[in-house]
């Protein structure tokens, strides 16, 4: 055979299937066992233009606050979720750009030489690695390809984001015929046997690169490596039952600019995900769209200020209803909002300045003591990647470090 061209970026082919290798120097058990408690879960959304601050801050911190205009949205979960500001990523700016590092805190997106790192999901992933027919779920409300996510890979490479609730709600809850079974199983075999041939080919190389690079190859070996587990259990997957829901499928929203009918589907499928177990870990992106990103910018304008807090107040309503949904579903001993961390938040402090510090940050049930005002530094704020670790360790994942966070966040204290 011979040996492939070398240059700073080398691909490797098989079966009419091109692998870029990374930038060269040189050139799991299916069901859930049955356990006393049920599993842990993570769902982190993000707005990507964030609510208004004069209608979401209260002026006084503790449990004895005044709920402002939006938070008075959840008055009747007053007890079920914590407030935080005075939290930011430190090195995070970039204004609309920042969103790439919501769950990242990857510091500097605006920058040219940008590289993103893990996400927050996808650590859980990694350390957790659940048994469910879906590891994870990235969810986003755009409708014509999200140019940001909220997941990114260990090596800060953007994983797309489901944008369809139709093909999604068949992908996770409509058997397909044996044929079509069978299709898939195949295709998932055949992907199998290229990942072996392209790793037989990048080892290869391994005698004709820099220590540098060997060490970038094993880092790329490892990658390819978690792949094809993932082909396995996806293909083990192909032979189970989806499970049944009584709903009717759902169908996509037509209208690019109908953000809140978009955002109320994905979360409704991610009500029915949580509650079949399949999956424990959702991130759902909110994207800019015309009018909502126009009144963002208000300048002040009584006119433009009085219709964002009408869209944003619309938008809270859903998550309101999402947070009552899991709050009504029995599990165990208690509910999925009992084992179910929710987090709301936002790249953007205040979007009419583009500023990214003062971020707004909700968090719902999973198990805390809620029904506090965590009123942190204005000037001098705190990492919110501190909360993230207290939501790792929540998961049951043993870690004092992520992104900027090292220990967990002060004042948030777990029921049990």
């Amino acid at each position: 055979m011979t040996t492939p061209t070398m240059n700073r970026r080398t691909f490797l082919k098989a079966a009419g299937v091109t692998v870029a290798l990374p930038l060269l120097e040189s050139f799991a058990p299916l069901t859930r066992a049955a356990s006393a408690q049920a599993p842990r879960r993570m769902i982190a959304i993000c707005n990507a233009l964030g609510p208004c601050p004069d209608y979401f801050f209260p002026e006084k911190a503790g449990r004895d606050y005044e709920l402002t205009p939006y938070l008075e949205v959840f008055k009747d979960f007053r007890d079920s979720f914590t407030l935080f500001s005075g939290v930011s990523h430190p090195g995070v700016n970039g204004a609309h750009l920042a969103e790439a590092s919501f769950l990242t805190a990857a510091p500097a997106p605006a920058s040219p030489g940008f590289r993103n790192s893990i996400s927050l999901d996808q650590y859980a992933v990694e350390k957790l690695k659940p048994s469910t027919r879906f590891p994870y779920l990235a969810l986003a409300t755009s409708s014509a390809g999200s140019t940001i996510s909220l997941s990114y890979t260990q090596a800060g490479v953007k994983i797309p984001p489901h944008e369809s609730p139709k093909a999604l709600f068949t992908k996770m809850f409509v058997n397909s015929s044996p044929e079509e079974t069978q299709r898939e199983a195949s295709r998932l075999k055949d992907g199998h046997s290229v990942l072996d041939t392209v790793l037989v080919q990048a080892r290869r190389l391994q005698g004709q690169v820099s220590a540098a690079d060997r060490e970038r190859l094993d880092q790329y070996f490892t990658s390819v490596r978690e792949v094809e587990q993932g082909l396995v259990r996806a293909e083990e997957w192909t032979k189970q039952p989806k499970p049944q829901v009584s709903v009717p499928p759902f169908e996509d929203i037509r209208n690019k600019e109908d953000f809140h009918a978009r955002l109320e589907l994905l979360l409704r499928l991610a009500v029915l995900a949580l509650q079949t177990d399949s999956t424990r870990l959702i991130t759902v992106k909110i994207d800019l769209t015309g009018e909502y990103h126009n009144r963002s910018h208000h300048g002040l304008n009584p006119d433009n200020l009085a219709r964002l807090r009408e869209i944003e107040t619309k938008e809270l309503m859903i998550l309101r209803d999402f947070v009552a949904e899991l709050q009504k579903s029995k599990e165990s001993e208690g509910t999925l909002l009992d084992r179910s961390m929710v987090l709301f938040g936002s790249n953007l402090g205040n979007a009419n300045m583009h500023t990214t510090n003062n971020l707004p940050v909700l968090l719902f049930g999973g198990g805390f003591k809620h029904g506090h005002h965590l009123a942190f530094d204005r000037k001098n704020n705190t990492p919110l990647c501190q909360l993230y670790v207290t939501m790792l360790q929540r998961l049951g994942i043993e870690t004092d470090k992520f992104g900027s966070g090292t220990g967990t966040i002060k004042g948030l204290e777990m029921v049990s």
